[in-house]
């Protein structure tokens, strides 16, 4: 006779403890977690103890992620607010540099634009990038997160790319795509490949929703001027 046996005869005799009830007096168990022989009671009672550890444990787990993402979401907004109310693209850049840094303790990012109205001259968010950058970013789907990316990504950074070794990068898109921004650490499981990226895009999309506003408001300036010189009266 097997176990197996054993155990499909128990199942198909549910009356048999009932109808035995001085076996269960007699049945001991090894109970290795504290080395010690215990009766089927006390067995059944340390299963649901250790059952319920658990699921206590699992519980204290999900508490923990929910605290967590209740404080990202409050960072989050935050970093909202203050998109919001920023009055020009330096005032934004300040802004977004002063969040990250202090509530997501991310000093290391950069951001590239390109195919905007704004114009901000002096401005590294706007400088020319090469071809690889430009189709690295169409390339992204979703922000990418891992220790492996392209030189071309690493120079943005100058001199402080030999110190960093995780990174993240985020495709800025409005109804088309717009730039990258790319966030980098010296920590190497900062930004893992496993990790989740939702707040990573609305990141990416938050920054992408303010450059379209900044953009609409430069073409409607820029056609608003135009309007003017062709007046010969002005």
């Amino acid at each position: 006779m097997t176990p197996e046996n054993v155990v499909q005869y128990l199942k198909d005799n549910p009356d048999f403890f009932e109808e035995n009830t001085e076996l269960l007096a007699d049945l001991q168990f090894s109970y290795s977690q504290e080395d010690k022989v215990v009766s089927l009671q006390e067995r059944q009672a340390l299963a649901i103890r250790d059952k319920n550890k658990i699921l206590q444990d699992k519980m204290l787990e999900l508490i923990s992620f929910g605290e967590e993402n209740d404080a990202i979401g409050e960072k989050m907004h935050r970093l909202t607010i203050a998109m919001l109310t920023s009055l020009n693209f330096k005032e934004f850049v300040s802004n977004l540099e002063y969040s990250l840094g202090e509530d997501f303790a991310i000093p290391n990012f950069v951001i590239r634009l390109w195919g905007l109205n704004s114009q901000h001259e002096g401005c590294a968010e706007f400088s020319a990038v090469s071809e690889d950058i430009h189709a690295i970013a169409e390339s992204l789907t979703q922000p990418y997160c891992g220790g492996h990316v392209a030189d071309a990504i690493k120079e943005l950074f100058g001199e402080s790319k030999a110190h960093l070794k995780s990174f993240s990068m985020i495709p800025l898109r409005t109804t088309q795509t717009i730039g990258i921004m790319v966030l980098a650490s010296p920590e190497l499981e900062r930004f893992y490949a496993d990790m989740g990226t939702l707040h990573l895009k609305r990141l990416g999309d938050l920054i992408g929703a303010t450059m379209a506003r900044y953009d609409l408001e430069q073409g409607t300036n820029n056609t608003s001027g135009a309007e003017e010189s062709d007046d010969p009266n002005s």
